[in-house]
């Protein structure tokens, strides 16, 4: 499965990087959803998004829109997750995310997540 992995935090971007290259997955990085925009623009072949949703520059929100507006990638199921008010974030977004987690989370969990939505949209 190739995942693109979209956070300001490094941290959180390490441990989400090792987490599904643990796995043999082949894993991509941005900090933001400018940068995001750019790798899905230059390599199409994504099959999972999981973004943070405060960023700078470009938020999970506008990255969520962006995605879903394309053609080309808008089938990519998308996992955003927030240590903000998850409530106040769905009802700002015209467009819902596939799922939307808390932070802290349990990057075990959102694992299986991501697995489990990379194998249904495989099937």
């Amino acid at each position: 499965m190739k995942v693109l992995v979209v956070d300001d935090d490094a941290i959180n971007r390490l441990i989400l990087q090792k987490l599904f290259e643990k796995e043999n997955n082949t894993v991509r990085t941005a900090q933001n959803g400018c940068e995001a925009m750019q790798l899905l623009n230059d390599e199409s072949d994504f099959n999972i998004v999981i973004t943070d949703i405060m960023m700078p520059e470009m938020d999970g929100i506008q990255l969520l829109a962006e995605i879903k507006l394309n053609d080309k990638i808008n089938r990519i199921p998308i996992i955003g997750f927030t240590a903000g008010d998850i409530d106040y974030f769905r009802q700002i977004s015209t467009i819902a995310f596939d799922r939307l987690l808390p932070k802290p989370m349990d990057f075990y969990e959102l694992y299986d997540i991501a697995h489990g939505f990379v194998n249904k949209s495989l099937n």
